[in-house]
């Protein structure tokens, strides 16, 4: 993407995020849509604009406008934020998050600020929420309703996500190459690999997939390469996928629990840590996850546990005496 009505110094950085960050391109246009409509409502403040803010260009925007901004400003863009688009704690904070890294390059990389006042800019509090997951009776459940058209396909597909916790994109980009025994290889954010390790029942599905329902005739140049085909011969797509999940949730009589496909990437992170007593550093590297910190939300203990953990207290077997 050429980022054409964006400012010299912003098309720098999305660049750098690029080259240098490896971020993919998905992540990249979110920084510059966030930073586009930034700078556009910064300039309409200090400016008086009288215009819609979408309308203001920013491609005069310098070194010199870019030093002026202030942290009052941009508390002011976020006060905009959350009482005209009524944007919540977790968009405020992948704005704020957008806005400090822009002005970390402006300071340590691009050398255009001395000081990056947007170091005190603080994050909002976000209210901990347990990641939602099936249970392991509802994960049989929705396994063993697995049949007729493309079962086989449907029945591995879910069984990965399952056991392996891989994102949508991750198992939509396997490739027949990348099923190494007892291994396949995953590409993750920002075209990072890593090898997950396939037990028994994976390898399994997967063999039967290709053996007895994968097709081989009429295949695109992507679909021979890839793992999972479409009956026109293509990659699945993502959409494709999450709508055999949403299916096959309905067949199990899961379809009104607001289930996803990133729900059964939790599904498995719960599982491997709850029966299997998955170290957490380990699950981290299972999931491909950057910081540990990002990990923990999958460690949660659950009301069972917590209920277990109350009543194994010797003091709750205590009776008063009268």
């Amino acid at each position: 993407m050429a980022y054409d009505d964006a400012p010299k110094l912003l098309k720098e950085f999305l660049f750098y995020l690029d080259v240098v960050n490896g971020k993919s391109p998905k992540t990249i246009y979110e920084y510059y849509l966030d930073l586009r409509f930034y700078l556009k409502f910064i300039k309409k403040q200090k400016q008086n604009l009288n215009q819609n803010i979408e309308n203001i260009p920013i491609l005069d925007i310098d070194n010199s406008f870019l030093k002026s901004i202030t942290l009052q400003e941009t508390y002011e863009y976020l006060y905009y934020l959350k009482e005209t688009k009524n944007a919540g704690p977790a968009t405020l904070n992948r704005k704020i998050c957008s806005i400090r890294v822009f002005f970390k390059y402006l300071t340590n990389k691009a050398m255009v600020l001395e000081a990056n006042i947007m170091e005190n800019l603080e994050s909002n509090s976000l209210p901990h929420r347990l990641p939602k997951h099936l249970s392991l009776d509802e994960s049989h459940s929705l396994l063993d309703c697995i049949n007729g058209k493309n079962c086989k396909r449907d029945y591995a597909i879910l069984l990965l996500f399952l056991n392996c916790g891989m994102r949508l994109a991750e198992l939509v980009s396997i490739n027949l190459s990348d099923v190494e025994n007892e291994y396949i290889v995953i590409t993750g954010k920002g075209n990072k690999q890593r090898n997950v390790y396939l037990n028994e029942n994976c390898k399994a599905a997967i063999d039967d997939y290709i053996k007895n329902e994968r097709r081989f005739e009429n295949l695109t140049d992507d679909g021979r390469r890839a793992l999972f085909v479409s009956a026109k011969g293509n990659r699945i797509s993502r959409r494709m996928v999450q709508q055999l999940v949403e299916n096959r949730l309905k067949q199990a009589g899961l379809g009104d629990k607001n289930y996803s496909t990133h729900k059964l990437r939790h599904t498995a992170a719960t599982l491997m840590h709850k029966y299997g007593g998955v170290d957490i550093r380990v699950l981290q590297e299972v999931l491909g996850h950057e910081n540990l910190g990002t990990t923990q939300i999958y460690t949660h203990i659950d009301s069972e546990q917590i209920k277990e953990a109350v009543t194994s207290n010797p003091l709750s077997k205590i009776k008063k005496n009268n």
